[in-house]
């Protein structure tokens, strides 16, 4: 009998977290059973098409069922027809607060949410808990375990999470966790230094996949155009890209940067960017389509980022055959090779990245051949059906107790 999972995220469905759409869309072609599950509901700018508007309609949201006292208590209640399990749950939220008062106070609420959501998961039949982000929404999720019984695994992306693993108390995620989906080998590594070696076989790979037929065609011409689509942030590295705008322009008068996105600080950026004039358009939010049109007139994708983990939108461009530059970072280079399907530069290096910018601007060969070496790369381990495939095999395998003993695949690499 096949799984009955629900999935668990911060915030569901979200513009900057298609991917996490992708893959429940491709379970479910598979034949699985998926409802999803939001802590918060997300706001109308990230349903960016009916692909997003029809998820979030179908989507439990535990916060605003978990603000009813009236459901609240009744959610506590039928816990406590268990009460040692209960008392489990509460004696976990305890010992994994990181301490202090305001801490403590949030893992209590955790717990109160905790209950909610179990009494979804036993009331709608779900076998199985799988959350993205291993942070607050894993928190209720492992409490929500401990709870009701029903098993839970998570996806690991980063690089947040590895800054403060012991206050997320990662360790003990991965402990209680069925098993844990890393993004990366990068990712896996830094679950096995928070975590004891007895789990390292649990800790299995599973790309954030794309899917390629949405981002097939020739591959783009224009020779000027450079694209960015990501969180309108410092980390991301905007400040440094516009600052090699500045110097690119003089010998590339008709050359244009797009910005996909938002953020906390697309205002500050905007106004950094006034001195280039037209050169630059700031593009706010975009569905998956409209990213992909945008990819087919794209010179190349440039992220000059900071901090990732492993970003899907490198997955798209070389996907739409468009060749990128980005930093040397986490788990990139298990994506893009440099000199082959991209240029990868040290993280906030200007001259460094003005300069790859340049040489991929100056040759169109170059960018042909980067674009088709890409392209067959992600077609070949980043395609989210046969990642599904793998985390479907996950999911049945943990659930029959004939786990797989592989990290990918076996046709894998």
């Amino acid at each position: 009998m096949s799984s009955r999972i629900a999935y668990l995220t911060g915030e569901y469905p979200r513009a900057t977290d298609t991917f996490i759409q992708r893959e429940v869309a491709a379970l479910r072609a598979r034949g699985l059973t998926v409802e999803t599950c939001s802590m918060r509901r997300t706001g109308a700018e990230h349903h960016t098409g009916p692909e997003q508007r029809a998820e979030a309609a179908g989507t439990f949201h535990v916060l605003e069922a978990s603000v009813s006292p009236r459901r609240l208590i009744a959610a506590h209640l039928a816990a406590w027809r268990k009460p040692g399990a209960w008392l489990r749950a509460l004696r976990l939220a305890w010992r994994t607060s990181p301490g202090g008062i305001k801490p403590t106070l949030y893992q209590l609420i955790y717990l109160a949410e905790a209950a909610v959501l179990a009494q979804h998961l036993r009331a709608r039949g779900l076998t199985h808990l799988h959350n993205h982000i291993a942070k607050s929404s894993c928190t209720v999720a492992m409490l929500a375990s401990e709870m009701s019984g029903i098993p839970y695994s998570f996806t690991l992306h980063g690089p947040d999470i590895f800054y403060e693993p012991h206050r997320w108390r990662l360790d003990e995620k991965i402990a209680r966790a069925r098993f844990v989906a890393c993004i990366s080998h990068f990712a896996r590594s830094q679950a096995m230094a928070f975590s004891a070696p007895e789990h390292w076989a649990k800790l299995h790979i599973v790309h954030c996949g794309v899917d390629p037929a949405r981002y097939d065609g020739p591959a783009p011409e224009a020779a000027s155009h450079l694209l960015f689509v990501g969180r309108l942030a410092a980390v991301k590295g905007v400040p440094v890209l516009l600052e090699a705008m500045q110097d690119l322009i003089a010998d590339h008068p008709d050359l244009r940067l797009t910005l996909v996105g938002d953020g906390p600080e697309r205002a500050a950026l905007e106004a950094r960017a006034q001195g280039l004039g037209g050169h630059v358009k700031f593009g706010g939010y975009k569905s998956q389509d409209e990213v992909a049109a945008l990819l087919r007139e794209a010179t190349a994708l440039v992220l000059p980022s900071f901090a990732e983990g492993l970003p899907v939108v490198l997955m798209e461009a070389l996907a739409a055959r468009v060749p990128v530059v980005t930093t040397r970072i986490a788990g990139v280079a298990e994506l893009v090779e440099d000199g082959e399907s991209g240029l990868l530069v040290p993280p906030g290096d200007l001259v460094a990245l003005r300069a790859a910018l340049a040489r991929m601007l100056g040759d169109p060969g170059m960018r042909a051949r980067m674009g088709a070496a890409g392209r067959a790369k992600v077609v070949d381990e980043f395609a989210s059906d046969s990642e599904a495939a793998w985390l479907a095999t996950l999911f049945e395998g943990y659930a029959h107790g004939t786990p797989p003993q592989t990290l990918r695949p076996e046709s894998g690499k």
